[in-house]
């Protein structure tokens, strides 16, 4: 992509925030700072100036009339597991039965399933697999997201996640953070000894992944039927000694201490929420956790949605992410997370935006270059058709807006 280029004409130019802005919380969600006919001056790869057209610099930079469409800032995926062996049509059916999240798993399905396909197939494969989702992902205006392990399981099958993961890094020209989530779900033949597979992620698999430099974050599924708070801890603790800051799957299936075990241990976020009293509210106010919900798993799943409008309006911050993976959320679409954020969620157009983006970058600790127009942030951003209203976007539901993407 070009490096040095000036975008002209821009009908409005959308996202713009002081770059010592690091999310947007409660009210502040609801607002989104434009600009009208504007310009975009683009040096290295990075914003150097913007503004009203009529200011616009004469310079030699190649100049780029977009004829009045939208620019805003790249989307955040927050929470992916993009790495996977294939899809789980077959849960898919058995959903449509009537089976539930825990009946599949008590039949060997969801997590367990996806490891057992994972361990058995050959790195490159699961890289080519992995590659054609996030140039898929990239193409609908996701432009920095994260990617989790944790359908391994095993010491050999979650570092050949993670290295597949920076093979990504390496070879894409978006920004992907790794977490490594091999606290994701006990292996069946550790289902009577939970302290043995810990071991087993504590001194088999940390080592390497800290010698290797593997993961820039810890996941551990804190949640009813998987990893207690004593068991999260644990992991945690650890992961904490080799630098790995934490990002907590929790409250999916119930109010199972995820929230204040994310909390007491300076998670960077905790991803989920489903199940939510004032209690965890309270808990995450004044934190630096930052709340995530993922309404394509409720959706898919057909279980509640995230209480997003009561976390706001109690002066949260809330992240919206895609939650990308074969067994409760397939789709990678944050147009169409936008849409189901406002419905099920609560959010407002202009506050679900905020949440893609800032408060997305945010929780990838991107904060300082990604997430909103600013000058020195990196030039990573969406062009769209012009509308009539912020409104109209996720009203146009299931369908990607992204005419062109920059990064």
């Amino acid at each position: 992509m070009l490096k040095n280029y000036i975008i002209t004409n821009i009908g409005q130019l959308m996202g713009i925030l002081p770059k010592e802005t690091l999310l947007l919380k409660g009210e502040e969600m609801g607002h989104i700072n434009a600009l009208h006919n504007a310009f975009m001056e683009v040096e290295d790869g990075q914003i150097k100036s913007f503004g009203l057209m009529e200011v616009c610099p004469e310079t030699d930079a190649q100049i780029i009339n977009i004829h009045g469409d939208w620019l805003m800032p790249g989307f955040v995926d927050s929470h992916t597991h993009m790495v996977f062996a294939s899809s789980r049509h077959n849960e898919y059916v058995m959903r449509l039965q009537g089976k539930t999240y825990e009946d599949i798993a008590d039949e060997g399905g969801g997590i367990l399933n996806s490891a057992k396909k994972l361990q058995d197939l050959d790195e490159d494969v699961l890289y080519k697999n992995a590659l054609k989702h996030a140039e898929e992902a990239m193409s609908e205006g996701t432009l920095a997201l994260e990617i989790k392990s944790g359908y391994g399981l095993t010491v050999d099958a979650e570092l050949k996640m993670l290295r597949v993961i920076k093979r990504l890094k390496n070879n894409l020209p978006i920004v992907i953070k790794s977490t490594f989530l091999g606290a994701h779900a006990f292996p069946a033949e550790y289902k009577a000894n939970h302290q043995g597979y810990i071991d087993l992620i504590i001194n088999e698999m940390l080592p390497v992944i800290a010698k290797e430099e593997l993961a820039d974050y810890i996941d551990v599924f804190c949640d009813k039927g998987f990893f207690n708070v004593e068991e999260t801890n644990q992991v945690l603790v650890a992961a904490a000694a080799i630098g790995l800051r934490a990002k907590i799957h929790g409250n999916e299936l119930g109010l199972t201490g995820g929230v204040q075990t994310a909390v007491d241990n300076n998670a960077l976020s905790v991803d989920h929420l489903e199940h939510l009293s004032d209690v965890e509210i309270n808990y995450l106010l004044n934190s630096e956790t930052m709340p995530v919900i993922l309404p394509g798993s409720s959706f898919f799943l057909k279980i509640p949605y995230a209480p997003g409008r009561k976390m706001i309006d109690a002066g949260l911050p809330v992240c919206v992410a895609s939650d990308f993976n074969p067994g409760s959320s397939p789709h990678h679409n944050l147009w169409f997370t936008w849409s189901l954020a406002c419905l099920y969620n609560g959010l407002m157009p202009a506050e679900a935006f905020n949440a893609l983006t800032i408060n997305g970058a945010y929780a990838l600790g991107l904060s300082e270059s990604h997430g909103s127009i600013a000058i020195g942030k990196k030039a990573c951003f969406i062009q769209t058709r012009s509308f009539e209203s912020i409104n109209e976007i996720p009203y146009w539901f299931a369908q990607s807006h992204a005419k062109k993407v920059w990064y």
